[in-house]
């Protein structure tokens, strides 16, 4: 199969894979925030995230990591270009990163597991936080293949950063503003 063709499916895969990341966090926090709510909409809301996070995980997230990986591999291994990509210091970044991205995963996958079991272990302002480590591992993978280039990535991972303290502040300063205005 042509390079190309195996480079976009890779791609396909992997935007999917990020996409059931963002969402699946999104979720967790639903379903946290679900458990102070009065019953009936208590139950009513935790059935129906157990659900959608079920058919979220299972359904497009695992598949897409999956796939992503399997054609990945493909180019890494059975493609003339791959054998020059791995002699490149920053692939060796890369894969790095993709490690994280599978600790992530993973981590996402325990939570998920514990949720499905009514385990609530994490407060709604950890996801929230949570949520952030996608984001790096996706702009550092991104400055990575764009500038291909070991070092400069370090720019766009520090200004993701500082964009990530920007936001966490705003959400802080929301916050408490909608504290002090339901009081």
């Amino acid at each position: 199969m042509d390079y190309n063709y195996i480079k976009s499916l890779h791609l396909i895969f992997v935007i999917t894979w990020f996409a059931g990341l963002f969402y699946i966090v999104r979720l967790f926090v639903y379903h946290i925030e679900a458990n102070s709510k009065p019953s009936p909409e208590k139950e009513i809301l935790i059935k129906q995230y157990k659900l959608m996070s079920y058919r979220l995980w299972y359904i497009i997230t695992w598949p897409s990591a999956v796939l992503a990986s399997i054609f990945a591999y493909w180019m890494l291994f059975f493609t003339p270009t791959g054998n020059a990509w791995l002699q490149m210091p920053w692939m060796h970044v890369k894969l790095g990163f993709v490690f994280l991205l599978y600790l992530y995963h993973l981590k996402c996958h325990q939570i998920f597991k514990q949720l499905q079991r009514d385990e609530v272990k994490h407060s709604t302002g950890f996801m929230r936080l949570w949520n952030e480590g996608a984001t790096l591992i996706l702009f550092a993978v991104v400055f990575l293949v764009i500038l291909k280039n070991a070092i400069n990535w370090i720019y766009g991972v520090v200004g993701i950063m500082a964009f990530s303290i920007l936001i966490m502040l705003g959400y802080k300063f929301y916050k408490k503003i909608r504290e002090r205005n339901n009081s």
